[in-house]
C-alpha cells in the first residue's frame, strides 16, 4: 500500500474508533466517571498502571479501587490517614500487590498536598521545543520513587526510557490527558505538553498491526521501537501522530477476536 493510501486508510480507522462508543470497553472509561480534574488524573494514572491483561478485568479492578477510596479519589488520597490504608490489603491485580498500593497512596498524598495537578510532574521536564516526552518520563520516574523507603518492587510498575522500556502505559495515560479533539474520548485537559510531543503507546496489538503496514521495522518492542513508530506516523500528521493509536489498536483488537 502506498503512503498516501495508507494514510487515508488509517485516517478512516481513526474516525471509526475515536468516538464515544470506544469508551465503555476500554480502561479510559474509569476516569470518564469523573469531572474533577484531579479525580481524572488519579484514576487515569492508576488504571493506566494496571492496564495489562483483559480490559474487562482491568476495569473491574479500577472500579474496586474507586469504591475503596469512597468514590472520591483525589479527596481520599490527599486527606486519608494511615489507618485508612488497611482497607486496601486485599486489593491485588496480577503482580500489583498491597505494598505497591501503599506506595501509590503515599506518593499521591505527598504530591497533591503540594500541587494542584499531576501535569507539573511531567511538564517541568519539557519545554515547547522538546522533541518528545521522553525526558518527562525519565524525570517523573525518578521523582515518583524519590520518597523515603520507596519499595524496590514497585519500580517495575512505573516504566522509564532509562530502562529501554516502551513505556506503553505512561504513554497511554499522557495521550488521555494531552490529546485534544471534539470526539469525546481523550480528555485534553493538560496544556503545557503538546500533542505533537506525545509518543505511541506500543502494546502487542499496535506492534502487530504497525509491522503489517511497514510502519515499524525494529525487532524488539522497546523504547527505540516507540520512537521509530511515532516518527513513521508523524509523516501522516506531525501535529498529532498519536491519534493513530486508535487505528492501530482498534484494528489489532478486532483482528484478535
Amino acid at each position: 500500500m502506498k503512503a498516501n493510501q495508507l494514510q487515508k486508510y488509517l485516517d478512516q480507522c481513526v474516525v471509526q474508533f475515536n468516538r464515544p462508543s470506544f469508551i465503555p470497553d476500554d480502561p479510559i472509561s474509569i476516569p470518564h466517571q469523573f469531572t474533577k480534574l484531579q479525580d481524572i488524573e488519579v484514576m487515569g494514572f492508576w488504571v493506566s498502571m494496571l492496564a495489562w491483561g483483559q480490559r474487562k478485568t482491568i476495569i473491574n479492578k479500577a472500579n474496586e479501587l474507586i469504591q475503596l477510596m469512597d468514590g472520591a479519589p483525589h479527596d481520599f488520597v490527599r486527606n486519608h490517614e494511615e489507618k485508612d490504608r488497611a482497607r486496601f490489603e486485599s486489593f491485588k491485580h496480577r503482580t500489583f500487590q498491597y505494598t505497591d498500593t501503599l506506595y501509590f497512596l503515599h506518593f499521591f498524598q505527598h504530591y497533591y498536598r503540594k500541587a494542584d495537578s499531576l501535569e507539573q510532574a511531567f511538564s517541568k521536564y519539557l519545554n515547547p521545543k522538546s522533541e518528545h516526552i521522553g525526558p518527562a518520563l525519565v524525570g517523573f520516574h525518578e521523582d515518583f520513587f524519590s520518597l523515603p523507603d520507596a519499595p524496590q518492587r514497585t519500580r517495575k510498575h512505573i516504566a522509564t526510557p532509562a530502562r529501554k522500556s516502551s513505556c506503553k502505559r505512561l504513554n497511554m495515560f499522557l495521550r488521555w490527558m494531552v490529546r485534544k479533539d471534539d470526539k469525546g474520548v481523550d480528555f485534553g485537559l493538560w496544556n503545557t505538553i503538546q500533542p505533537k510531543q506525545l509518543l505511541m503507546p506500543l502494546d502487542v496489538h499496535v506492534d502487530r498491526v504497525a509491522r503489517q503496514f511497514g510502519l515499524l521495522k525494529r525487532k524488539q518492542r522497546d523504547w527505540q521501537a516507540v520512537l521509530e513508530l511515532t516518527e513513521s506516523l508523524r509523516a501522516f500528521d506531525p501535529e498529532d501522530p498519536v491519534k493513530y493509536d486508535f487505528a492501530l489498536f482498534g484494528m489489532g483488537v478486532l483482528e484478535k477476536r
